[in-house]
């Protein structure tokens, strides 16, 4: 399940590479959402930890600043929702064809062809 919480900040900031003080950072500017335990401890998951390691590639690699990175994380995050979007209309689709089709061949009846004697 890669939506649920189970490291705790300093687990996740040694796997990235970072430390805490930035995960803090990013989640205050809105780019990482941990889960929080009743008693307020962060728990990043899977997800988050790929996310912080973008947010990494977005920063060290190509030079992004932190609006920059937002931006770059909004983008993916809806064009992730349309292609979800484009699969769901696509499955649906689908089974319209399908339920067409299976009325079709209720209605098709077959007709053999008889050969008629020639009339002369």
């Amino acid at each position: 399940m890669p939506e649920r919480g189970r490291y705790m900040i300093s687990v996740a900031a040694e796997i990235v590479g970072m430390h805490p003080q930035t995960l803090r950072m990013y989640e205050s500017k809105g780019l990482v959402r941990p889960q929080r335990t009743p008693g307020g401890t962060r728990l990043y998951s899977e997800a988050d930890v790929e996310r912080l390691r973008i947010i990494q590639r977005l920063t060290t690699e190509l030079g992004l600043n932190l609006a920059g990175v937002e931006l770059v994380l909004r983008l993916e995050d809806e064009l992730r929702r349309a292609h979800a979007q484009i699969e769901k209309l696509q499955s649906e689709l689908r089974q319209e064809v399908q339920n067409v089709h299976k009325h079709y061949r209720r209605d098709l009846v077959l007709v053999r062809e008889e050969t008629l004697p020639d009339r002369r």
